[in-house]
């Protein structure tokens, strides 16, 4: 029988999230020059899709106040998706102008987190997004929809599933979505859970391209990709050197970093498609650019086989060794 552990090729999509989700929350503005160089080393490394950037008012978001220059000058690969979160029918026009190809809509599926982070109620953020959609499908761009606090909210604790599959339904069936991503916005998610969830998604909607979208904040960030993968799951968010983090759910960390993931899931013989070098010198560009370290292991330590010269005295030692 066929498991996680003998993936025999199995195509893994890798969707980065990096340039909007991780920087976003930094306190520094990274140059629009080196945003545009990010996304392009991204590009030429392979990611399935490239979350560019954000198309928000520049009061909230300082640190993406440039998303339409980045959007319009960045280098585009074919096969690459390069979307864009747009929160209302302004930001979707900014987007569409900018030659976006997806729109990427958010709402929460915990009315505490939606009310904190959106400043609305469910039922408010389904209706805007609802006009957001209809100017993206009247612009022929493609629609995805991400459910925060799929897997639990920090201020109520579980959400029940059954209740995150309702407002999928309505946002699949009230928005025509492309696509829609499972948020686990603060690392409250684990395996067994990610199991059920995601086995319940796609036997509902077989046809709608499901994404997750895990954070590692309790350290469950690759045995959560892993139980999605065994639950037919094959497109993942992840972000470059492991940045980003919820601003309303405190110690909410980043979210699962990229070069990991695919690091392991190439050593599990699935196929990436990523060029995990290429991914490797982009993550190692990032704290010249934040100005702080990054939590990503891999761009340390390097690959498993990335091995280290012998000590220049090693013949000596093995001389003295064999002598004695």
């Amino acid at each position: 029988m066929n498991t996680i552990w003998q993936a025999q090729g199995q195509r893994i999509h890798m969707q980065e999230v990096g340039t909007r989700d991780g920087l976003q929350v930094e306190p520094v503005f990274v140059p629009t020059e080196e945003k545009i160089a990010l996304v392009d080393a991204l590009s030429d490394a392979g990611l399935s899709k490239i979350e560019v950037t954000a198309f928000v008012s520049p009061k909230a978001i300082p640190a993406l106040r440039d998303a339409e220059v980045v959007m319009r000058e960045i280098r585009r690969r074919p096969g690459v998706v390069y979307s864009a979160l747009v929160p209302n029918v302004r930001g979707a026009e900014r987007a569409i102008e900018s030659r976006a190809d997806e729109l990427n809509l958010v709402m929460s599926a915990s009315e505490s987190h939606n009310l904190c982070n959106l400043r609305m109620t469910r039922e408010q953020s389904l209706a805007a997004l609802t006009l957001v959609a209809r100017a993206g499908h009247a612009a022929g761009v493609a629609i995805n929809a991400s459910l925060s606090c799929s897997f639990g909210c920090p201020m109520e604790g579980d959400v029940p599933a059954s209740e995150v599959m309702d407002w999928c339904d309505r946002l699949v069936h009230q928005l025509g979505v492309r696509g829609l991503t499972l948020c686990d916005t603060t690392g409250m998610a684990y395996p067994g859970q990610v199991l059920a969830l995601t086995q319940a998604f796609r036997a509902r909607w077989p046809g709608v391209e499901l994404t997750l979208h895990f954070h590692n904040t309790r350290g469950l960030g690759l045995p959560n990709v892993l139980a999605a993968i065994a639950a037919g799951a094959d497109r993942f968010d992840a972000s470059l050197g492991g940045l980003g983090g919820c601003p309303y759910a405190p110690g909410a960390t980043g979210n699962v970093c990229s070069e990991e993931i695919i690091h392991a899931l190439e050593l599990m013989g699935y196929d990436t498609g990523v060029d995990l070098p290429r991914l490797l010198d982009a993550a190692r560009r990032l704290p010249a650019l934040i100005g702080h370290d990054i939590p990503s292991q891999i761009a340390k330590a390097g690959r498993r086989l990335d091995l280290h010269p012998l000590p220049d005295d090693f013949e000596a030692i093995r001389a003295r060794a064999l002598s004695a």
